[in-house]
C-alpha cells in the first residue's frame, strides 16, 4: 500500500512538472491533457485518477509554479529580508540567465496577462503567489528604512514582471540585455542601493 501510494504521488508530480512547464511557455490555454500525459509517459485515461478536472490540474500547477519562486525568495531574502538580498534577488530576476530558463521561470512574466483568464481557483491560487512575492519585497524594504514600503513593494515587482515580460518579447537578444540592464540599474537607484559589481 505504501509503495502504491508513494507511486501514485510520484506520478502526480510528474504531470504537475510537465504542466508548469508547458503553462509556463504556451500559457494555460495552451494545455493539452492528452499532449500532457503523453509527455509524462502515461495514457489520457490516467488522468482523473489524480485530477477532477482539466480546471484542478491548472489550479495545482499554478501551486507548483509558485513553490518555485517560494524557494527563490527563500534563497534571496531568507526569514529575515534584508536590502542587499532583494538587489541580489533583482540582479538574479531581470538575469540574461532568468529570461532564457523560460521552462523553470517565475510564472508571472508569463501569466501575468491572462490571469483575468484563468478559472476561479487557479485565479485565486496565482494572486495569492503574486501577494506572497510581494510580502517578500515589501519586509525587505521594511527592513532598510525605506517609507510606503507596501506601495512601493507593488511598484518593484511590478517593474521586474513588466520588464522581464517586455524583454522576452524582443527578438533582438542585445536590445532584450539592455532593457534587462536598464531596469536593474533604475530600480537600484530607486531603493538606494549600490551599483551592480562591474557597472560602469
Amino acid at each position: 500500500m505504501r509503495r502504491s501510494a508513494a507511486h501514485k504521488e510520484e506520478t502526480r508530480r510528474r504531470i504537475l512538472d510537465e504542466a508548469a512547464m508547458a503553462m509556463r511557455v504556451r500559457g494555460h490555454e495552451g494545455i493539452s491533457v492528452a499532449d500532457l500525459m503523453k509527455r509524462a509517459g502515461m495514457t489520457h485515461g490516467g488522468f482523473y485518477a489524480h485530477f477532477s478536472s482539466r480546471d484542478d490540474l491548472v489550479a495545482h500547477a499554478i501551486d507548483r509554479m509558485f513553490n518555485d519562486s517560494k524557494a527563490l525568495l527563500h534563497q534571496y531574502l531568507g526569514e529575515e529580508p534584508d536590502m542587499a538580498g532583494l538587489a541580489a534577488l533583482i540582479d538574479f530576476y531581470l538575469s540574461e540567465q532568468a529570461m532564457l530558463r523560460t521552462e523553470q521561470a517565475c510564472p508571472l512574466p508569463a501569466l501575468s496577462g491572462e490571469a483575468i483568464r484563468l478559472p476561479s481557483p487557479a485565479r485565486e491560487r496565482f494572486e495569492a503567489g503574486m501577494d506572497s512575492f510581494r510580502d517578500g519585497i515589501r519586509r525587505a524594504l521594511e527592513a532598510g528604512g525605506l517609507r510606503e514600503a507596501e506601495g512601493l513593494a507593488s511598484s518593484v515587482l511590478a517593474e521586474m514582471v513588466g520588464t522581464m515580460a517586455m524583454a522576452r518579447a524582443v527578438s533582438d537578444k542585445a536590445r532584450a540585455l539592455a532593457i534587462l540592464d536598464a531596469s536593474r540599474r533604475n530600480l537600484r537607484d530607486r531603493l538606494g542601493l549600490p551599483p551592480e559589481a562591474g557597472a560602469g
